[in-house]
């Protein structure tokens, strides 16, 4: 009998232990549902882009939530790989997209492409995240800054940073795709590494040096990486559904305007 109570008050058991662990979702579930809370600003974490457009754009890098990524970031950086590169795919009311070499969405840096890093970091003004191709785990190198939130982005894209002051120089960007004179990362750094700002001069210059570069090259037939353009929402009522058999509607008079 003691027996017999011992196996019923197990199965109990696990059938209680069963139900509570199908109401508490696991953690790799959940993780990246909560935006993470942002550290101090650390030199060694913080991501200097001289633009073209007028002065440094400062970018706070999140290696607690991206940590391949920004240290992919932080490599090519130091290598000097995105001084002189376009923002070749700028589209106003989205984003401002570069870091390819080809200057055209088709390029890589001669790095392996990076597993995603999804997390909890939310698409909003002056993210910044890794473009990528179809596959999740093709980014590289190309990046983009947000200019207004699209949080429908989300969880798709792996944001592994965002502009803590110049946004005033994102914004400026030439738009178009290509632009027509494309807006340009004049010189790339890292904080820790203490690269003072280009000044006005030094800014006016590059510009000068760059006008004469080549545009774009053209990218018909290959493969181009970056998020997809958000689609406008409809504001078109539907029309009710008749009943079968139904007489048709009668036109709805039209009004004169105000």
């Amino acid at each position: 009998m003691s027996r017999l109570v011992s196996i019923v008050a197990a199965l109990f058991g696990l059938f209680f232990a069963s139900a509570l662990a199908a109401q508490q979702p696991s953690t790799s579930a959940t993780s990246f549902k909560t935006v993470p809370p942002t550290p101090a600003l650390e030199a060694e974490n913080s991501w200097n882009l001289d633009l073209s457009t007028g002065g440094r754009v400062v970018i706070q890098l999140r290696p607690d939530v991206a940590p391949r990524t920004v240290e992919r970031i932080k490599t090519l950086t130091r290598q000097g790989f995105y001084n002189g590169l376009a923002f070749f795919r700028v589209i106003e009311g989205f984003m401002a997209q570069g870091g390819d070499p080809q200057n055209n969405g088709t390029g890589n840096s001669e790095l392996p492409n990076l597993e995603a890093e999804i997390n909890g970091m939310l698409h909003v003004r002056g993210a910044v995240a890794m473009a990528r191709a179809q596959d999740m785990n093709s980014a590289n190198s190309q990046f983009y800054i947000m200019f207004v939130p699209r949080l429908n982005m989300d969880r798709a894209y792996t944001v592994f940073g965002r502009v803590v002051s110049g946004m005033n120089f994102v914004d400026a960007i030439e738009r178009g795709e290509p632009p027509a004179q494309p807006s340009r990362v004049l010189r790339a750094s890292i904080g820790s590494d203490n690269v003072p700002p280009l000044t006005a001069e030094q800014i006016q210059a590059e510009n000068a040096r760059l006008a004469a570069a080549s545009a774009p090259a053209p990218s018909a037939g290959l493969t181009m990486q970056g998020p997809a353009v958000p689609q406008p929402v409809s504001t078109r009522t539907p029309e009710p559904v008749r009943a079968p058999g139904a007489p048709p509607r009668r036109p709805r008079p039209q009004r004169p305007p105000n």
